[in-house]
């Protein structure tokens, strides 16, 4: 098997889902708000899926996070102290061929404010 040592720098796109659109929008502001995604998509889908032996159809909102290496650990704790599900699917995939002018919008978007530091998630 292989290890995965990326640069820290490089893009990941973080996704879950949630039952509700105001779910969502709560995940999506705090992650903006802590600078741990540039930009987060939120899309209605239908989820199929069996849960405790039942099959089970429903809608659900799907949370897309454009971030980075750095900001990943620090993302997915603030989704998992978040999220209205006991058992959140939280994943990151890497993002490969990124334009250059994206990829600097991203690191931007996510470099923490004077006197601020990214990646910081303060307990509730």
């Amino acid at each position: 098997m292989h290890s995965w040592h990326p640069e820290p720098e490089a893009l990941l796109l973080v996704s879950t889902t949630v039952a509700d659109e105001g779910a969502a929008r709560q995940l999506a502001a705090l992650a903006l708000e802590h600078r741990l995604a540039a930009c987060v998509q939120v899309g209605r889908i239908e989820s199929h899926y069996v849960w405790e032996g039942a099959p089970v159809q429903e809608p659900e909102q799907r949370l897309l996070f454009k971030t980075t290496v750095a900001a990943q650990p620090a993302l997915e704790r603030l989704l998992l102290t978040h999220h209205p599900y006991a058992l959140p699917m939280v994943v990151a995939e890497p993002l490969v061929a990124v334009s250059p002018a994206y990829r600097a919008w991203v690191l931007e978007a996510i470099r923490p404010q004077a006197g601020g530091q990214a990646g910081t998630v303060l307990a509730d």
